[in-house]
């Protein structure tokens, strides 16, 4: 495992990097790093695959603007495939978690062209998330944080309170205490989590207050979507609601697990990433 730097869309991103062979890009969620990564990472370059986890915007100090606007999923997707370009890769494996997922259904909308395979740990398609907030009772009641962490702010306030006390409780009985070293090392910086949180601020489609979504259509890019029943973010209809948008190939596992899927269910993920890599792979 090395630390390395990419530059893409202007912009300086740290980023980890392991292994050898097909390329493969792994976006983290919020508000954690590429170090969320490691495991799996250790485990796909044994397989032959060249894995690359950036620090995504607003987590790299060299890729943290101010605006709002910057933090849309039309600019979020574009960091993706400058990614890919910086690698030298025309296409790659792409892996999401959270908003690392987010960006994901973004860039296999925007730029199919550019991924191999999709797969989707915890987030449904956009427009399935989006529906379901607005529509279903249970999963406007899981998504009402979104309305907190809008409010610029009162969200940092909330989250940064108590020595970033909300956030450690978020991670206590799932990360090991080096990974949430590392988060509140990162999101602790200057500017850092308005980054983060700027990610809702900028976003389309998955709001409750707004409705456009309706440009986050049908997924040909061979998918796999993992979800666990416990996600204390996602409810089922949301989840079960994505299949309606895959118009190719399309895998959905339902694990006994909360949000955290690769801290909670290594050994029930690890299996079918690896069959969907294989089968579709170069």
């Amino acid at each position: 495992m090395q630390s390395r730097e990419i530059e893409a869309n202007g912009f300086t991103f740290k980023a980890r990097e392991h292994g050898e062979g097909e390329p493969l890009l792994l976006l983290h969620g919020f508000p954690k790093t590429s170090r969320m990564w490691e495991p799996l990472m250790e485990k796909l370059a044994d397989d032959g695959y060249h894995c690359l986890a950036p620090d995504q915007r607003g987590y790299s100090p060299g890729a943290r603007p101010k605006e709002v606007s910057a933090y849309n999923y039309t600019t979020l997707a574009s960091d993706a495939a400058g990614f890919m370009e910086a690698m030298g890769w025309e296409q790659a494996h792409l892996i999401g978690h959270d908003w690392g997922a987010l960006v994901g259904w973004a860039t296999v909308g925007i730029t199919p062209e550019r991924v191999t395979s999709w797969t989707s740990l915890s987030i449904p398609h956009i427009r399935s998330f989006g529906t379901a907030i607005r529509e279903n009772k249970e999963q406007g009641e899981k998504s009402g944080y979104i309305n907190l962490f809008r409010q610029e702010g009162t969200a940092e306030t909330a989250l940064s309170a108590n020595d970033y006390a909300a956030v450690r409780g978020l991670f206590a009985e799932t990360h090991t205490q080096d990974e949430i070293d590392e988060t509140i090392a990162v999101i602790s910086q200057e500017g850092a989590l308005t980054a983060a949180l700027n990610y809702y601020r900028g976003s389309e489609g998955i709001r409750p207050d707004q409705d456009d979504g309706s440009q986050w259509g049908p997924v040909a890019t061979p998918t796999l979507f993992i979800w666990g029943n416990q996600d204390m973010a996602i409810g089922r209809v949301a989840a079960e609601g994505t299949a309606q948008y895959m118009t190719g190939p399309y895998e959905f596992i339902d694990l006994d697990a909360g949000h955290w899927i690769i801290q909670e269910a290594f050994d029930k993920v690890i299996g079918p990433i690896t069959k969907h890599l294989k089968q579709y792979g170069g």
